[in-house]
């Protein structure tokens, strides 16, 4: 299952150096951090309507496109900050087994 995540994060480093013009990746990195997480929140925001909505079966592939929207524009959001999946399923695995309130606190 990573392996799709590392894929997209090697070719998301790439998209660091390419033309703006051609890249759409490129772009956003282009504009900079704040328009990044810009597009991170409208697509959390689709992503919680379709979830709303998955009741209907024509939603359940709407929330599946969109959770997809949201986990590739957050990949980007964390190549911006120098971080990689790995970097977040390190933490998942860390917190793998703790109950919730144990994780919360935690915390510093």
């Amino acid at each position: 299952m990573s392996d799709i995540l590392n894929r997209l994060a090697e070719l998301l480093e790439q998209r660091k150096s390419a033309d703006p013009s051609v890249s759409y990746v490129a772009k956003l990195y282009a504009k900079g951090m704040d328009s990044i997480l810009k597009k991170v929140g409208e697509e959390a925001a689709e992503t919680i309507i379709a979830a709303k909505n998955s009741h209907d079966h024509d939603y359940k592939e709407q929330l599946v496109y969109e959770t997809a929207d949201l986990w590739f524009h957050t990949l980007i959001m964390l190549a911006k900050a120098e971080l990689t999946p790995d970097d977040v399923l390190n933490e998942l695995a860390r917190r793998e087994g703790l109950s919730g309130i144990e994780e919360k606190a935690s915390r510093k």
